[in-house]
């Protein structure tokens, strides 16, 4: 059900017969990695004329993500600009028995709720979580009303569905807007959630524009995060990378010094990563302005790079990398009192740079 100018479904309970099972989520991956074609999913391509990108669009049917971790919205899958891609898919194969991700016979093998790639965010804290019994209610947002289990909340296991949402899409020749509606009677949670990628006319750049607007009874407290999957033209992380911020980084655990060092503002890998190395490295040093949400991540190697900026302060940073894929992870604050809107944006500048020879 998709028409190129406007895209509109209700999932859940309005949608479904029943509550969607978490198993039923990974049809769309696993028929991925099986070697479907990326048109067999729901997608759409955009261009300023410098950069074009192509976007997964959200389904609860026939989308490539139907898992519970990432917002549903923006999965950027390829974005080339001048000979360059800047993201695609890192992983061999998903597995519902993997936590997280493994490392069997020399392949990365993620679980379906990380089984995503580009820039996507995710909202870190769910909503009404430690309010609800076990198979009570609650509310992810990008993704919907979820059924909670037993235990604590666990952003790698993916739960049940109860209610996608209203999703609406618009498709314009530079930019797409998605609006995601939510109500959760049972939680009292409910917002509107809109996404705008933009690429600016007359510049190989990027904007990720976010409202969010709390229709419920609650406040809405959160935090949310890009997740930068950057496969620069699938280059392997090493030494070829360099990665910087504009403050003196202060990690919050040291990395492996034989993978990765801290030297001032930047983040130096030691060696090419390989097996089931990874660096994984969350960061403090910034003030509390604006001004220094900002990472720029270039290969020397192939000649690209990018400069990542926010418009809000960080709360949190994180350097991400295994052998296959590098990642910034800033996160926010995200507070929402019922009525109120909050807004934020993400901007991304794509170069190129002398190649080494």
């Amino acid at each position: 059900m998709i028409a190129i100018g406007k895209l509109q479904f209700r999932g859940g309970t309005n949608y479904f017969a029943s509550v969607v099972p978490a198993a039923h989520l990974l049809l769309g991956v696993f028929i991925h990695l099986a070697g479907a074609q990326a048109a067999d999913f729901p997608q759409a391509s955009i261009s300023n004329g410098q950069i074009k990108a192509q976007i997964y669009l959200p389904d609860p049917v026939k989308g490539y993500y139907r898992s519970t971790r990432f917002d549903w919205s923006g999965a950027i899958n390829s974005l080339q600009f001048k000979g360059h891609n800047y993201y695609g898919i890192w992983f061999d194969g998903v597995d519902p028995k993997v936590i997280n991700k493994d490392f069997p016979d020399g392949k990365v093998v993620n679980g379906p709720p990380g089984a995503l790639y580009g820039p996507v965010d995710e909202f870190q804290t769910p909503l009404g979580w430690n309010e609800a019994k076990p198979g009570g209610t609650f509310v992810k947002i990008g993704v919907g009303v979820l059924r909670r289990g037993e235990g604590n909340y666990n952003r790698y296991i993916a739960y049940d569905i109860v209610d996608s949402g209203k999703w609406g899409v618009k498709k314009h020749k530079d930019s797409i807007e998605f609006q995601q509606e939510i109500s959760d009677p049972v939680s009292g949670y409910a917002y509107i959630y809109r996404k705008v990628v933009r690429l600016e006319q007359g510049k190989p750049n990027m904007v990720i524009e976010h409202s969010l607007k709390n229709t419920g009874q609650k406040v809405i407290k959160t935090s949310v995060y890009n997740h930068n999957f950057l496969v620069l033209d699938k280059q392997i992380p090493g030494p070829d990378f360099t990665f910087k911020v504009p403050f003196d980084i202060k990690p919050m655990h040291a990395p492996d010094p034989s993978l990765a060092e801290v030297r001032g503002n930047q983040v130096v890998l030691m060696k090419q990563l390989s097996g089931s190395e990874e660096v994984a490295m969350p960061f403090r040093g910034f003030s509390d302005s604006a001004k220094d949400n900002e990472t720029v991540i270039e290969n020397h190697k192939v000649g690209a790079g990018l400069k990542i900026t926010g418009d809000r302060p960080l709360m949190m940073s994180v350097f991400w990398s295994i052998r296959t894929v590098l990642a910034v992870e800033p996160y926010i604050a995200v507070e929402v009192q019922p009525g109120a809107e909050f807004v934020w944006k993400n901007m991304y500048e794509y170069y190129t740079l002398p190649a080494q020879k």
